[in-house]
């Protein structure tokens, strides 16, 4: 097989920085946006988000299949990633910036559903086939772990700027003296917003249009048949493999995501100090970059069925520190960052182990039906992303309502507190150890059954 350079694969790499420019504004930001910004009610949004999901589990799919199926001059996937990207850019200057409907009106409600499920639509038809041409590059293992390493080193990067620059950004823009969303007012967060998207869309395209200018295709299979929802719908169930990562994939990252949704809310009502955030970020950054180690060095002398679990056994350690210091130590942010450092490094490593493993669930897949529907395979890793995020949507919101919770309160009441606390040390441990459970017992592609897998898949 023809070996792939080192530039090429960074080259290809880089396109994910821009994906998740977009990916960090939607699911980091978007909220507090439409409620503080928009005055747009959090039961709008509670309703909104299982709504589209249950769109995105046809949309994306459908999209694996018509990828599956494509066959162009510049490739299969490469076009879709450039159109994909241009498409998902301008939704999202559109989602972040009002047209001129009248706040709290219908017109405004109805704009903004509009755009938050175009927003999933244009972003599955980047997302599903960049991540698809990894099995493409490599069937080794060493070698699709470095390009999946390299690709999710761009994607924290890119996640990276949105964390630390957005408020910074938002305040610039928007003409803020403070650089806490949470103190800026309405006309602030609109101007700053709008114009902090446009940044981020421009510099979607372009790390898209390196992306495409810098990789090649291989290995490329075009699927001959034609598109059918039913046979899609047939090809994941008859996946066993897919349907048991979907599930172990998605429960473990609606744990981290808890951390992520929560973490705000905690340091706030809580802890008293929302600027605490920052202080315990930073160190869960430090993390997710030193995480990008674990599976170089544990490839040496580790399967990586062994490094995943080590990944989700270092996630659930820091997670049982977090709640000791939270509920027994008084919370120190520090001691808290520390464990939280622990944290992101298993995490970290778990992100990068799952897109290694959806690449050889393709390989599975073809090795069962005969068939490599491996666009289709990828686009539930973007499905469960978002399946994960609404999982821990309603899981807060559902503890929010339960317990009274009131945004423009000054101070919380004890049961709010309760559960935020609950919703921030508890919560995230108890589904990393489910999902270790159910990876351990019932995920089977390692060992001589894989090796089997991938000479079946080479032989044809």
């Amino acid at each position: 097989m023809e070996k792939i350079s080192l530039r090429e694969k960074i080259g290809y790499g880089v396109g994910a920085i821009g994906l998740d420019l977009s990916y960090g504004m939607f699911y980091s930001y978007l909220s507090i946006y439409l409620t503080n910004a928009l005055g747009i009610k959090s039961l709008f949004l509670l309703v909104l988000a299982p709504l589209a999901r249950i769109w995105d589990g046809i949309n994306d799919p459908m999209m694996g299949m018509i990828v599956d199926r494509t066959h162009t001059k510049m490739g299969k996937y490469r076009p879709w990633i450039l159109a994909g990207a241009m498409l998902n850019a301008v939704v999202l200057c559109f989602l972040f910036n009002n047209p001129g409907f009248e706040l709290g009106s219908v017109g405004l409600y109805i704009y903004v559903a509009v755009l938050y499920v175009l927003w999933g639509m244009t972003n599955t038809l980047a997302d599903i086939p960049f991540w698809s041409m990894i099995p493409s590059f490599a069937s080794e293992e060493k070698d699709r772990n470095l390009v999946s390493t390299i690709a999710r080193t761009f994607s924290g990067l890119g996640q990276g700027i949105i964390v630390i620059f957005t408020a910074l950004a938002v305040a610039y823009f928007g003409g803020a003296q403070s650089s806490e969303l949470s103190k800026m007012d309405s006309q602030c967060l609109r101007v700053g917003f709008g114009k902090w998207s446009m940044i981020a869309a421009a510099a979607l395209v372009f790390f898209a249009a390196v992306s495409v200018a810098s990789t090649k295709e291989r290995r490329v299979i075009v699927s001959n048949e034609k598109f059918s929802f039913k046979d899609a719908i047939g090809a994941i169930k008859q996946n066993d493999q897919l349907l048991i990562f979907m599930l172990f994939a998605m429960i473990s990252n609606a744990g981290f995501y808890m951390t992520s949704g929560i973490s705000s809310y905690y340091f706030d009502a809580v802890a008293g100090n929302l600027k605490l955030q920052s202080t315990f970020n930073m160190f869960g950054t430090v993390g997710s970059v030193l995480s990008l180690l674990v599976i170089p060095v544990c490839s040496k002398f580790m399967t990586n069925r062994s490094t995943y679990r080590l990944s989700l056994g270092l996630a659930t350690a820091g997670y049982a520190g977090m709640a000791v210091i939270g509920y027994l130590l008084g919370g120190n942010v520090y001691a808290l960052g520390v464990c939280y450092l622990l944290t992101s490094i298993g995490t970290g490593s778990m992100f990068v182990n799952q897109t290694v493993m959806l690449a050889d669930v393709v390989d599975y897949g073809e090795y069962k039906l005969g068939r490599r529907n491996q666009s289709l395979t990828f686009s539930m890793k973007g499905f469960l992303q978002k399946m994960a995020y609404t999982v821990q949507s309603i899981i807060m919101y559902s503890a929010f309502s339960l317990t009274g919770f009131d945004g423009s309160l000054a101070q919380q009441g004890a049961a709010a507190k309760s559960a935020i606390s609950f919703l921030m040390f508890i919560v995230p441990p108890v589904m990393m150890v489910i999902s270790y459970v159910i990876f351990s017992k019932k995920y089977k592609i390692y060992g001589e059954f894989k090796q089997e897998v991938l000479r079946a898949v080479n032989e044809k």
